[in-house]
């Protein structure tokens, strides 16, 4: 297998090679991979399934053991395309509380953050 990242990527069924185009992807193309769904109201304004979630965007949780909470996201990581949320944090056993990263594709975007270069 070649060892360095292709734009011409053709699709493949196997895990491991898709692991490996995520994981070898420059920056610029993991940013792509930040889009989370879209609410059904925002999907209608907007017109598009999806958009790249980004800071201060309300979300909600969809699977996982935060299913159901909502908040504003306070980080995006694009190395790992994890996000974190306000209010989505785990109970240490000393009772600390520490943010939890949510997955990209675990998310849905409820409202956008007002930005003249988001749309």
């Amino acid at each position: 297998m070649k060892q360095t990242f292709k734009r011409t990527w053709n699709k493949s069924v196997q895990a491991r090679k898709q692991r490996k185009y995520r994981h070898n992807a420059p920056l610029h193309t993991q940013s792509k991979f930040l889009h989370a769904a879209l609410s059904k109201d925002l999907r209608a304004k907007h017109s598009r399934r999806n958009l790249r979630v980004r800071k201060g965007d309300e979300v909600e949780v969809l699977r996982g053991t935060f299913k159901g909470e909502a908040g504003a996201v306070e980080e995006v990581d694009t190395t790992k395309q994890r996000v974190v949320i306000r209010g989505v944090a785990s109970v240490k056993l000393d009772g600390s509380r520490k943010s939890y990263p949510v997955a990209i594709s675990n998310i849905r975007i409820t409202k956008l953050v007002d930005d003249k270069r988001r749309i």
